[in-house]
């Protein structure tokens, strides 16, 4: 029996390079050669940095951790899309078998004026971890968890809290968006939280607090493209930015009339 031989490519990679972030920074074409098809993009940019340090030069820095599509550590434009052509996806879970031999890959950094450059692709991106610190949790002490039956959720409302916190917090709807906006990862922390029971009592604070501190960390308004949907790799829905200004519009005006000053 004749055994099955892996298929391999070969690509030139225009990576941008940038030393810290003062560095102006540029792009430096690469030859990854020989790669398998049935190899992931991280595993690609693996290969790669183990020839630049075999010839003593400096490696690629790039994020990543669980490479399952979880942690959503892995922030790359490819070819001007976070995460790659492909929807659905995270870089970690592109595969080179999407790619054409001799094909030129171009990779950047997400950018983003929130996102500061550490080093080459890495970036900083804690200001979306300020974002849940304001207000994407419940406070509350529950006690122990409730039988499963004793707090009915309809079944529409369980989807839509389900699909919104699927949001692995990747930062792709910012790098997607014209404005750098934060409004798709806000709206699902708040969305998944808000259309639940236990969300309830803290619901307006929270749609308050994440906004101001959206915007304190210098992210832009929403551009209403739906570019920031199509670039999530969980397929976050559009639907929960009208639900955030929903609840951000209401929010505001319970706010303003219990700071009325009252009558005589």
């Amino acid at each position: 029996m004749g055994g099955t031989s892996t298929k391999t490519i070969n690509l030139k990679l225009k990576v941008w390079r940038q030393k810290n972030p003062t560095d102006a920074g540029h792009f430096d074409e690469i030859d990854a050669k020989n790669i398998s098809t049935d190899a992931s993009f991280l595993e690609m940019m693996d290969i790669v940095n183990e020839g630049l340090i075999k010839e003593s030069k400096d490696p690629i820095t790039f994020d990543h951790d669980c490479r399952e599509g979880i942690c959503g550590s892995c922030s790359m434009v490819i070819n001007g899309n976070p995460h790659g052509q492909e929807r659905g996806t995270a870089t970690c879970q592109l595969h080179m078998r999407k790619f054409d031999d001799g094909q030129t890959v171009v990779v950047e950094p997400f950018r983003a004026k929130a996102f500061p450059v550490i080093k080459d692709l890495s970036v900083n991106r804690t200001a979306l971890d300020h974002i849940i610190a304001a207000g994407g949790y419940v406070s509350i002490n529950t006690g122990n968890a409730p039988d499963g039956n004793s707090v009915p959720v309809p079944k529409t409302e369980s989807d839509r809290a389900f699909n919104a916190a699927a949001c692995i917090g990747c930062g792709a709807c910012v790098a997607a968006c014209a404005n750098s906006s934060a409004m798709l990862f806000t709206a699902a922390k708040v969305s998944h939280l808000g259309l639940l029971p236990q969300g309830q009592p803290e619901r307006q604070r929270r749609v308050l607090s994440m906004i101001d501190t959206m915007e304190k960390y210098g992210f832009g308004n929403c551009s209403n493209t739906g570019a920031c949907s199509l670039a999530c790799p969980k397929d976050i829905s559009f639907e929960n930015i009208v639900r955030l200004n929903r609840d951000f519009m209401k929010a505001s005006l319970l706010k303003r009339d219990d700071e009325a000053p009252s009558g005589d």
